[in-house]
């Protein structure tokens, strides 16, 4: 997957922290970046090809496209001749990404998360008589 995006890598891209960033790679999933429509068209054109010479394809069914603006802005992208459907959101490696780029529904699943660990814990080992409070910090 990495020869492939860096085959398709062209000059598109959205700059973050001084460099310049096209994709994000991780195993068989990609994000491609762009700060345009037409841009990004042109990437996973470039990209679609790339993965067919490869002898593989984009699976559109597991392929969305989001604009990052606090406005609505419609963004038609086409992998062949399909139409990617436009979210508001989606989880990339386990992080919810919004079309607006709030971040408040992750941090409460975070916090929820934490939550439920630290009830289990209360539950496992904090009402536990037979464990020492010197045993209970120590984990």
């Amino acid at each position: 997957m990495d020869r492939i995006s860096r085959r398709s890598r062209g000059v598109e891209g959205v700059e973050f922290g001084g460099r310049k960033i096209s994709s994000l790679l991780f195993a068989d999933d990609v994000v491609l970046l762009a700060p345009l429509n037409r841009d990004l068209q042109q990437m996973l054109g470039r990209f679609a090809t790339e993965c067919e010479a490869a002898g593989m394809r984009i699976s559109t069914s597991k392929s969305e496209s989001m604009v990052l603006t606090r406005k609505k802005v419609e963004c038609l992208l086409r992998a062949g001749e399909e139409v990617l459907p436009q979210v508001e959101e989606f989880k990339y490696l386990g992080i919810l990404f919004t079309s607006e780029g709030r971040m408040e529904q992750e941090i409460d699943s975070r916090s929820e998360a934490a939550s439920a660990v630290m009830r289990v814990l209360n539950r496992s080992l904090v009402v536990k008589k037979e464990l020492s409070w010197k045993a209970k910090l120590a984990i």
